[in-house]
């Protein structure tokens, strides 16, 4: 399926529908708001190694993950997913990646429910101006929308407590998007709640009463507050990309391992064909034949080694939770403990902050041995395969010319 041309087609499809449904009381939801998100989408997922039908499922949800606005704008998650529907079942495609297009326009809808990477990348798309420095203009943009469209006009100060709690509740799925962006957003919420403070300060009607010099404590002790969440913050989204980038790192070497098991299995399945049929005849191409089937059952064996778990025993004892050096993060260390003993190691971790992070930063630690190990085995199986298959068909023209020059 020629899913370029199909992206061509639902941009123009979107486009025009929208240009021909303008309506002056939609803000914030329309064509720019649109191909903004789509422009977010693309940065988003060339992050990430998509195949073409995964890239063109996620642009084409961003395409129409507003259209049902123009028709429902309490529901237009349902309608969008209908919409999309309709015009890529006329355009002839199929109805699995259909269902899945439906399913990240439906995952846009607040609170945002993505499970999977490109439901993920639709929903950081939609909401990817939240930490842009466009941030308050297009939160403007929006508080007038709504008012027009409700009818029951919203405040600036309740519009400005809706925006803080929808950023104090709100995270990005994709590691790309937590680096990038979760700075500003911090930085737009700080901004929010300084506004809040300051209104809460001129609202004040005796400028030095006790009340008033309260209010001012209790002000600075949120501002001092912020500061010290900030470098938590920080710290949350390091622990959290640099597990995630991890994680993925180890799901690409098992998939590199077993393209080699794979293939290598394979060709030895086809030697051992070779070696034990009663007519073999190519007596001269024992030598080669061999060399290849070893090359490839060693290749086979640093591939397995790879992939290989290394479960621990599965307990921890008390000592280890005083001494800290129990990392309960990791299901190997309490697989075999009861839930009791479990809960209580968890429960002293999560009241020991500096536990805490020592343990995460034990648990990142212990990946990246594990990923070394298994991107040294890897190396050491790719290379023999590469030099071992390069020398097996050499041996293979070596002996083929010799037994040609001396039958």
């Amino acid at each position: 399926m020629n899913y370029p041309a199909l992206l061509e087609q639902v941009a123009e499809y979107v486009r025009n529908y929208m240009q021909q449904h303008d309506n002056p009381a939609f803000l914030y939801h329309n064509l720019p708001h649109t191909e903004s998100v789509v422009a977010a989408a693309y940065q988003i997922s060339s992050h990430y190694p998509l195949s073409e039908r995964d890239q063109f499922i996620v642009i084409s949800a961003a395409w129409f993950h507003d259209l049902g606005y123009f028709e429902d704008i309490f529901n237009h998650e349902a309608a969008g997913a209908k919409h999309a529907g309709d015009f890529l079942q006329k355009a002839g495609v199929e109805e699995e990646t259909i269902s899945a297009i439906k399913k990240c326009i439906l995952t846009t809808k607040m609170p945002q429910s993505a499970t999977i990477l490109p439901e993920q990348i639709v929903c950081d798309a939609d909401l990817f101006n939240l930490g842009t420095e466009d941030f308050t203009e297009r939160g403007k943009q929006l508080r007038k929308e709504y008012n027009i469209l409700h009818n029951t006009p919203v405040s600036k100060e309740e519009w400005r407590k809706k925006t803080i709690h929808l950023l104090e509740n709100h995270r990005y799925f994709t590691t790309y998007c937590s680096a990038l962006l979760e700075e500003t957003k911090a930085k737009n919420l700080e901004k929010l709640r300084n506004k809040t403070a300051e209104q809460q300060s001129e609202s004040a009607t005796i400028a030095h009463s006790p009340e008033y010099t309260d209010n001012n404590r209790r002000n600075e002790d949120k501002g001092n507050k912020k500061k010290d969440e900030r470098p938590e913050r920080t710290i949350e989204t390091m622990f959290r990309v640099t597990s995630t980038n991890s994680q993925r790192l180890s799901d690409q070497a098992d998939t590199k391992a077993n393209i080699l098991i794979t293939v290598n299995s394979i060709i030895v399945s086809v030697l051992l064909t070779v070696f034990v049929k009663k007519d073999y005849d190519y007596t001269n191409l024992s030598l080669p034949l061999g060399m290849l089937l070893i090359v490839n059952l060693a290749t086979i064996v640093f591939s397995i080694l790879a992939t290989r778990p290394n479960i621990p025993n599965g307990t921890f004892t008390r000592d280890d939770l005083t001494n800290r050096s129990a990392n309960l993060l990791f299901f190997g260390n309490f697989y075999r403990m009861k839930f009791n003993d479990y809960s209580d190691g968890m429960f002293q971790i999560m009241n020991d902050k500096k536990y805490l992070h020592t343990t995460l930063l034990r648990d990142i630690y212990h990946q990246g041995v594990v990923l070394g190990r298994k991107y040294r085995l890897l190396k050491i199986a790719y290379n023999v395969f590469m030099f071992g298959l390069i020398i097996s068909v050499l041996a293979f023209f070596i002996v083929s010319k010799y037994y040609s020059d001396n039958p």
